[in-house]
């Protein structure tokens, strides 16, 4: 993005003598550069306004760690947060949650054998625990479902069914408000409480060794669940272009596009429709190259939704779900602090809604809903009111939330006084370091100094979280670009050059 002469004026000043505060000047008495408060949010006003963006509404607040406000722009305005949302479950959890940097041996994916009572072979029974690390694959090497069929194979060598639980949480495989384009995606793969590498698959694809020739696409070694439509071709010359199509209600997936002849092969991550029944096709093949006949077929138990299942309707909560037959074995959940640094650093949706319902058990069966209410109470615990925001996932993913800028900064300002803050704000991405802000604020005065979550949607870019200014404080700061027209591309560079302002001048 070009940014406009009116940005690189009002930068100019701020951004050279924040830099010199940022190398020690501030100690020898170096004025301040803001000013009264609504000079320098004049000077971010001008920044935001940049004509490259024109349609784009902006909202944004910022305040010492002491509650002064420093920036009100439209920070009473609503805003879509996008992936900004993760903050406010992952910080649910380091409140609600014990033990976050210790492994379960209670709380695992487990195996259990239960007897049909027809003399046959007994059915193996694969039940999810919400864990969102099990794995599968050769570079598995802990939390691994081959472990799983390991314990089987020792215990049997003939078994009848091979059945997907994931009843643990009601069948809520996708949000209110998620875009029914993004089912086939990575990111918007289905949420389960039997979940195995992240569920979703890979597609391998490489060129053909001519124009003219189909483009060679291969499942992953142990992907292949999916049947597989490629009609994508091999092109003398050009860029890659290739789309997958999963339509709902189908597991086949189409690839088409082209490839030019000697491009590098592509990856291609596919998200999944019914996790529980991909991991029970997985562990049947397991079980299989152990030498484990499987007499019959591959089933899921899945727990419908239930009205019960809404705390707002004040009735009691659907009884749990008790697994029949004997436990063969069960893998110890590893420590939740992991699942929820991913979440921050990379904005993994799928470890944030299956979080969310895990804060769903804590007075209830697991639920979004249930995890939400719990979210909402920490909110009113943190004094914002429930008309600056509405919730309808853990991962942002929905069109249907909304938060203010104050409301979202008011939190952050919460969360640093409490036992766990500094903790929960170690998981939040670095800027010019890691997660995704590892490629921004490099060579500013702000890389290493600022700890944010990022959130984009079509239309939207957010940041909220905490900086260092130049002189030495630290800042809370939540910013939102939300109807940013589609031919403007993103707004992030200039709301980096917006707080990369903000830090210099205070």
């Amino acid at each position: 993005m070009r940014l406009g002469a009116a940005v690189r004026a009002a930068l100019s000043s701020l951004v050279l003598i924040g830099a010199l505060s940022v190398g020690g000047c501030a100690a020898l008495g170096a004025p301040s550069l803001a000013g009264p408060a609504g000079d320098l949010e004049g000077r971010l006003s001008v920044i935001l306004d940049d004509p490259g963006l024109a349609g784009t509404r902006w909202g944004m607040m910022a305040m010492t760690l002491d509650g002064q406000v420093l920036v009100d722009i439209r920070a009473d305005d609503r805003f879509s947060p996008a992936s900004n949302t993760k903050i406010f479950a992952t910080a649910t959890a380091f409140a609600l949650l014990q033990g976050l940097d210790a492994p379960d041996p209670a709380d695992g994916t487990s195996i259990r054998l239960e007897d049909r009572g027809d003399g046959g072979a007994v059915d193996v029974v694969l039940v999810g625990a919400g864990d969102p690390a099990l794995g599968d694959g050769p570079a598995c090497m802990t939390n691994c479902l081959a472990q799983l069929a390991d314990a089987v194979a020792t215990r049997t060598l003939r078994v009848g069914d091979v059945i997907g639980d994931d009843r643990l949480y009601p069948d809520e495989r996708r949000g209110p408000g998620w875009a029914w384009e993004d089912m086939q995606e990575g990111f918007g793969t289905a949420v389960s409480a039997l979940t195995v590498n992240d569920n979703i698959v890979v597609l391998q694809v490489s060129p053909g060794v001519r124009a003219g020739a189909p483009v060679q696409a291969a499942w992953r070694a142990g992907d292949d669940l999916l049947p597989l439509v490629n009609t994508a071709v091999t092109v003398a010359e050009g860029e890659a272009a290739l789309r997958l199509e999963r339509r709902p209600g189908e597991d086949a997936v189409r690839l088409y596009g082209r490839m030019p002849v000697g491009g590098a092969a592509i990856p291609l991550r596919v998200g999944l429709d019914d996790p529980a029944r991909m991991a029970a096709m997985r562990f049947r093949s397991l079980l299989e190259a152990r030498g484990v006949t499987v007499d019959g077929t591959v089933r899921t138990r899945h727990r419908p939704l239930d009205l019960s299942d809404d705390p707002a309707r004040g009735e009691a909560s659907p009884a749990g779900v008790e697994p029949g037959g004997v436990e063969a074995a069960r893998l110890a959940r590893p420590p939740l602090l992991g699942s929820l640094t991913r979440t921050a650093k990379f904005s993994q949706n799928l470890h944030a809604e299956l979080m969310l319902r895990r804060l769903g058990r804590v007075e209830g069966a697991g639920s979004s809903a249930d995890g939400l209410a719990q979210v909402r109470a920490m909110l009113a615990t943190a004094g914002i009111q429930p008309s600056a925001f509405d919730l309808y996932d853990g991962s942002g993913l929905s069109a249907y939330n909304r938060v203010s800028p104050r409301a979202t900064a008011t939190f952050l300002l919460w969360t640093s006084r409490q036992p766990w803050g500094e903790a929960w704000r170690a998981t939040l991405p670095v800027g010019g370091r890691d997660g995704t802000l590892a490629r921004r604020f490099v060579d500013t005065p702000l890389e290493g100094r600022i700890f944010a979550k990022t959130g984009t949607l079509n239309g939207v870019n957010a940041l909220a979280g905490f900086l260092t200014a130049a002189s030495g404080r630290t800042l809370v700061v939540a910013i939102y670009a939300n109807d940013r027209p589609s031919t403007a591309g993103s707004a992030t560079e200039v709301m980096d050059l917006a707080l990369v302002a903000l830090a210099a001048g205070n």
